[in-house]
């Protein structure tokens, strides 16, 4: 009897784990709202739930990173404080695009240079969430442009703090890989 599991190249059993355990850390982060860091501006929350859809991209590809990104699209919109995130177009379709990205763009520099793949992966990966969220809130009317200004430093200390914990997070894991004979990400 075949292994369906290991049969897919989307989702071999490798995949899935990785999946379930980065979907497992922003569920804990979107349950506990230690994820949504309250913010005085218009967003009313900046995150850090979007890094496990970038670690997810990177270290197994797109589909895992959409899949992580759902869970925090979804928690997004569940647990929205403010209206405008009640609206699935902005809080989950965004959201699927953040591991896509980062994996695109880690798998562009990753041949040239290990820590600059993750830094750009990081960068591109929060930004993806940032601009298509904001360009989201636009589209649908619920805010004009000139509003959003206020948020680019909330972006900023985001893009900062996902390249921290992208490069810490799979660097670890692959020096863990390579110790332990496993073939690496």
């Amino acid at each position: 009897m075949k292994d369906i599991s290991t049969s897919s190249p989307l989702l071999d059993t490798r995949k899935i784990v990785i999946t379930g355990v980065l979907a497992a850390i922003a569920i804990l982060l979107g349950i506990t709202r230690l994820g949504f860091i309250p913010v005085p501006n218009i967003s009313g929350n900046a995150t850090i739930m979007h890094v496990p859809a970038i670690i997810g991209g990177v270290m197994e590809g797109p589909v895992v990173g959409l899949l992580v990104g759902l869970i925090f699209g979804i928690f997004s919109w569940l647990q929205a404080t403010n209206p405008m995130f009640a609206d699935p177009i902005v809080a989950v379709l965004p959201r699927l695009f953040i591991g896509v990205t980062a994996y695109y763009s880690y798998a562009l520099f990753k041949n040239w240079n290990e820590y600059v793949a993750l830094v750009v992966a990081a960068v591109v990966g929060t930004l993806t969430n940032t601009i298509l969220v904001l360009g989201a809130i636009v589209l649908r009317g619920y805010l004009p442009v000139e509003a959003l200004i206020p948020i680019i430093p909330q972006a900023i200390a985001e893009v900062i703090i996902a390249v921290v914990i992208t490069v810490t997070v799979v660097m670890a894991w692959k020096r863990l890989e390579k110790g332990s004979g496993k073939s690496s990400i």
